[in-house]
């Protein structure tokens, strides 16, 4: 084969992989093989001097979003890769540049005329885009209205994060490879209310047009002073090989909340950047992509382990430990049978090659030598029902999956939720470690978590855990008894039922006549007359309430628990008008939710992040370094202590919300549950 036909058989494979990847139909390799595939291409063409027609090296990869077209007033093009600290150092030539974020998303750019937004259009091929203005009010971050009365244009990334992908997925029963995916699938759908479902969040990384403004760095405080949240950002003022080195290493990305694949750099001087020429469908000084150059370990295959989660048995790779980026790691998913067939996985002895991905996740990226076969199992692991596997009509996946509707393996994400912070908040309690005890029989239900003490001995026993790891866990479990009606009705996990549909139920109905109404409703609209729930909702939450088993599996964690409950309505005005942001440890209430929930009685507002519109940031460590109070030192919003706060706003109500002022509960405790360096964020991450 020569050249020429090495080069178009790799553009065939790089095009299929990547046309997959940005329109929402998964992902047909890891990002590993594509960078290696698209760097042999580059060195084929740099080799020969020459091109192919749709060579992905000279192309903006491309979102096929159906739409009205619109010409984009500056063209977004891509940005030059490299994974060699060398070659940015090269390419920052000793100026002063900047560091963020190269979120994984979809780029939007956003357009303000007079302070109103005017359009909202994908990037498209960079060039020519998709308007999708319609959809603004429905994905958070874009404002209507902006201070700045001038033409303004402003690039970002529609993104969304793994803990609304995963919440995503739970409630909806919808499946997606990962949040680009959703991300992608939600922009081509034209209710506005489903796609508000979806949490994107739109972040800005740099200002397009605007009143002159010279330095990126103040382009970014623009943006700021326009209400919205820019990308984390870091000034790297002598880009010498050293400081460049250690700028770079101080980026983790299992601190972003959102997907990300590596690094953006731009000059501070955007005069300079736009001095540039543009090679292909590169700016050759607009900014340049930094990857991960992702380390690689060879081993050898121990078994492969079918894990059983959500609706998937899913294929998990055990091999001899290897230390990869700093850490031990010994077991990596297979995701499912397609997969496993691509790379070649066999026996136990099998040779493997093995990656953490983004630094993050632990990858097979390559078989070396095969020995035996792949073992797929004919019965549920879990359960010991049949198994069978089932092909994607949309991508042709084979997957594993068990026939019994009950398997209580289908219920580890439900189970991972009702443990989260959001849930019950079981401290320790991981999505793995629920996993292990739902295979080992211990878990079926909610209520069996309340259990858990019957078999401390038997978890004490198991491999990474000991007496002091079970002791906590039991610890952690007792603490939880006493649960908070709102987020109990979220642990639920009840089909389109998120946290403000909980909020706006229990706003209407005390918790112990939601649930009896529920299950006595005479028509499934019976909660739509509730403000943000209608009919759709309501027949949700109803149907799940008059089920059988939900009931059986609700009564007997009632008997476990004790569910307290707050008036929604506010009682006092101290805070009306203002919004608050929380961050840190709180010694006065029980913990941050019963700050939020004093805030909110007296007539408050509490959101997640620091904005514009934040009146006040409560940290008790006000001198701290962390992203929020930057950000608020940037804005000029004041930070105050709990003390501060209780002074100031005459939160006399922090006694009754206090643990140590036990709340009247909603439901009878049972006496079997009684017996037992120089970022400047833009964003939280």
């Amino acid at each position: 084969m020569d050249k020429t036909q090495q080069m178009q058989q790799l553009i065939e494979r790089l095009n299929q992989a990547s046309e997959a990847y940005y329109n929402g139909q998964g992902e047909l390799m890891t990002d590993y093989e594509w960078d290696a595939l698209f760097d042999e291409l580059k060195r084929l063409e740099d080799e020969t001097g020459t091109v192919l027609p749709d060579s992905p090296t000279a192309k903006v990869s491309e979102d096929h979003i159906a739409g009205q077209k619109e010409v984009h007033e500056f063209p977004a093009l891509s940005l030059a890769k490299t994974k060699q600290v060398t070659d940015v150092e090269k390419w920052a030539e000793g100026r002063p540049i900047w560091i963020s974020w190269k979120l994984d998303g979809l780029t939007l750019v956003v357009t303000y005329d007079g302070g109103r937004l005017t359009k909202v259009v994908t990037r498209g091929n960079g060039r020519i885009g998709t308007n999708i203005t319609h959809l603004a009010k429905a994905i958070s971050g874009i404002p209507q209205t902006i201070p700045e009365q001038g033409h303004v244009v402003i690039r970002g990334e529609a993104v969304i994060s793994y803990a609304d992908f995963d919440r995503f997925l739970l409630e909806s029963g919808e499946d997606y490879a990962n949040p680009r995916n959703l991300a992608s699938g939600s922009l081509t759908l034209k209710d506005i209310d489903e796609v508000r479902r979806r949490n994107i969040q739109w972040i800005p990384f740099t200002l397009v047009a605007a009143p002159s403004i010279l330095s990126w760095g103040s382009r970014m405080d623009f943006i700021a002073r326009q209400g919205m949240t820019t990308v984390a950002h870091r000034l790297v003022e002598h880009p010498t090989y050293e400081n460049l080195e250690q700028a770079i290493d101080s980026w983790n990305p299992e601190q972003c909340p959102y997907p990300v694949d590596g690094l953006v750099v731009v000059y501070d001087d955007t005069a300079y950047a736009a001095t540039g020429s543009i090679t292909g469908h590169h700016a050759t000084r607009a900014g340049l992509a930094f990857k991960w150059r992702d380390e690689a370990a060879e081993t050898e295959l121990i078994e492969v382990e079918w894990s059983c989660a959500a609706s998937t048995i899913s294929p998990v790779a055990i091999f001899q430990p290897v230390e990869l980026e700093g850490t031990t790691v010994k077991r990596a998913s297979l995701c499912n049978i397609s997969e496993c067939e691509r790379l070649g996985i066999g026996g136990k002895g099998t040779r493997l090659q093995v990656i953490k991905a983004n630094k993050i996740i632990p990858k097979v990226i390559k078989v070396d030598q095969t020995v035996g076969t792949l073992d797929i199992p004919a019965q549920c692991p879990v359960c010991q029902h049949p198994t069978e596997i089932v092909v994607s009509e949309a991508s042709s996946t084979r997957t594993l999956h068990c026939t019994n509707p009950a398997c209580p393996a289908k219920q580890l994400k439900k189970l991972a939720r009702f443990v989260s912070k959001e849930g019950v908040n079981i401290d320790g309690i991981s999505e793995q470690t629920l996993a292990r005890f739902v295979n080992l029989g211990w878990i079926q239900q909610y209520a069996d978590i309340f259990r858990l003490h019957e078999h401390v001995q038997e978890m004490a026993a198991l491999e990474g855990f000991g007496q002091k790891s079970a002791a906590n866990i039991i610890a952690s479990v007792d603490h939880a008894r006493e649960v908070d009606a709102q987020q109990l009705l979220y642990a639920l996990s009840i089909p389109l039922c998120g946290r403000d549909v909980c909020k706006r139920l229990l706003s209407a109905y005390p918790f112990d006549e939601l649930i009896r109404q529920a299950a006595d409703a005479p028509a499934p609209d019976f909660f739509a007359h509730i403000d943000g729930i209608g009919p759709e909702k309501s027949a949700s939450f109803v149907a799940w309430m008059k089920d059988e088993t939900n009931q059986r599996q609700l009564s007997q964690l009632l008997d476990q628990i004790t569910v307290t409950q707050q008036s929604a309505a506010p009682t006092g005005k101290s805070c009306e008008g203002l919004t608050f942001v929380i961050t840190g440890d709180v010694h006065h209430f029980k913990n941050r939710n019963d700050l939020k929930a004093y805030i909110e009685s007296q007539g408050g507002h509490v959101a997640g992040s620091v904005s514009g519109s934040t009146s006040f940031l409560i940290n008790n460590d006000a001198a701290s370094t962390s992203s929020k109070n930057k950000k608020a030192q940037q804005l000029g919003i004041p930070i105050i202590t709990e003390d501060e706060f209780v002074e100031r706003f005459k939160a006399e109500a922090t006694a009754d919300l206090s643990s140590d002022s036990p709340q009247k509960p909603t439901t009878p405790p049972s006496p079997k549950g009684r017996e037992n360096q120089g970022i400047i964020e833009g964003s939280l991450f």
